[in-house]
């Protein structure tokens, strides 16, 4: 029995990869020629002639060929319908090279093969191929895509399995690029990315590594990185003017803080029982931290981090993950991972304004300006939709009531708000079993996640949005 079943499940894969990525050879349809292609000439000979063809990739049979349209560049770079095909300077990344390898010493191969029912691709053009995106995939000008407005809005996902942070173009909602972070041939695993209120640059926490890291916004380039002890750095606050950052240590209960500037660590305290959640208050006067394994928050006065306040919530073990501020920052948001809980709080006196029974185990919250919404990620959650692993749910900010409630993904944790164009990504962190099969394997090890969005005007899921990325997605950031 066991054995008919993987046959199915074997079979249901290779359909679905099929649909995904192949063509339907309509051969009575007619190629018409494209004057124009954008594509290098050594490039173009390859696409146009092998995979652009009537049938496959070209404009007039891309439905039947998973949406992607090969014909020229630029509607490459359109991607298919499991999103982009080729990732600029990364290979490893780009579904493209995994379809049209057939030796996997030189990476992925997944089936069918591209051409599909076709002649493989030779050494010498896979290799062809396989350079040009390690070069960026720019067209026949040398133009690299998404290289022309470095201060485009972008989104960004951790990949905690594999140290690789996925950056996607808002706009379009593709993955153009994939950083590798962390310093250690060992995974470091970078459990959160932010990006500092300047839009300048990001920065990533790792949950065993002694370093925290700035990139440029712009180029994804490293711009620092200070060494601030070995720990499992979870949560950071970033001040307002994007000059200081206060970096929390669970396993240690050391709070470090960092220069951004000079990318020093200035000062530290210790003895915090594990410390996770993290936020600055609206006057960057004090930072709020977490205890995750009680009932209790820090207040930390920045400018005097060794005279701070304890303060204890009543109702249960709550076991706090996460903290947000409102707006207005008139109330403060605890997700009680362990009471399935939000408590917001008032800032004036920290009294419980509302307990707001959410799925189980809260653990992210995302904000909006446009919207009076609270998002909450909760990740391990049974009940909300039957025979499905976790729930957002959606809290009105001012009335402290549950709105709705949206299924977006085996495992949903990090949340981004995107005001500007009126969704909320999520990651879907897919590390247990019971989640969707990854579409593809990955170049660590561990099963993929994806991310997914919610429409804020209806609070839906938006549709035809499920690009896979690399293993354990955890945190999310987000230009402003």
């Amino acid at each position: 029995m066991k054995k008919v079943f993987s046959i199915i499940i074997a079979a249901t894969m290779f359909v679905a990869a099929v649909n995904f990525f192949s063509c339907t050879h309509d051969t009575s349809e007619e190629v018409k020629p494209v004057v124009e292609t954008n594509y290098p000439a050594d490039i173009e000979a390859i696409i146009i002639a092998k995979c652009a063809t009537a049938g496959c990739h070209n404009t007039q049979s891309k439905n039947g060929a998973g949406g992607l349209d090969l014909s020229t560049w630029d509607k490459l770079f359109e991607g298919s319908r499991g999103g982009a095909v080729i990732i600029p300077y990364r290979p490893d990344y780009s579904t493209f090279c995994y379809y049209t390898n057939t030796d996997s010493t030189h990476g992925l191969v997944l089936q069918p093969t591209m051409p599909y029912n076709g002649t493989p691709l030779s050494a010498s053009e896979y290799s062809t191929l396989k350079n040009w995106i390690q070069n960026g995939a720019p067209d026949k000008n040398g133009f690299v895509k998404y290289s022309d407005n470095p201060s485009r809005k972008k989104f960004y996902a951790g990949c905690q399995g594999c140290d690789e942070v996925t950056i996607f173009d808002a706009a379009s909602m593709l993955a153009m690029r994939y950083v590798h972070v962390g310093n250690s041939p060992m995974t470091e695993a970078p459990h959160m990315v932010k990006v500092a209120p300047n839009n300048q640059f990001w920065c990533t926490s790792f949950l065993g590594s002694n370093y925290f890291q700035k990139f440029s916004t712009a180029d994804n380039s490293l711009l620092g990185q200070v060494d601030i002890g070995f720990g499992s750095w979870n949560t950071f606050a970033i001040s307002s003017d994007s000059k200081k950052a206060y970096v929390v240590d669970f396993n240690t209960g050391i709070i470090s803080f960092v220069d951004l500037d000079n990318m020093t660590k200035q000062n530290y305290n210790f003895g915090f029982s594990y410390p996770h959640g993290s936020a600055l208050n609206k006057t960057d006067d004090t930072l709020y931290v977490t205890a995750q394994q009680g009932n209790s928050i820090w207040k930390i006065p920045v400018n005097d981090i060794f005279n701070f306040d304890q303060k204890n919530f009543t109702g249960g073990m709550h076991r706090f993950h996460e903290i947000t501020f409102s707006p207005d920052g008139s109330k403060y948001f605890l997700t009680a991972q362990s009471t399935n809980l939000i408590l917001a709080i008032s800032t004036a006196n920290d009294s419980i304004l509302a307990s707001i029974p959410v799925g189980v185990f809260p653990q992210e919250m995302g904000i909006s300006q446009t919207h009076p919404y609270l998002f909450v990620s909760c990740m391990e959650d049974l009940g909300t939709f039957p025979g499905k692993t976790g729930a957002i749910y959606v809290i009105n900010y001012n009335t402290l009531q549950v709105v709705g409630t949206v299924y977006t993904g085996h495992q949903p944790h990090g949340i981004a708000v995107d005001d500007g164009n009126n969704r909320v990504y999520v990651s879907n962190r897919n590390v247990t079993s019971g989640g969707p099969a990854p579409h593809h394997s990955s170049v660590c090890g561990g099963r993929n996640g994806y991310i997914t969005a919610i429409d804020m005007s209806t609070l839906q899921l938006i549709p035809n949005f499920k690009p896979e990325v690399s293993v354990d997605p955890y945190g999310v950031g987000i230009t402003h």
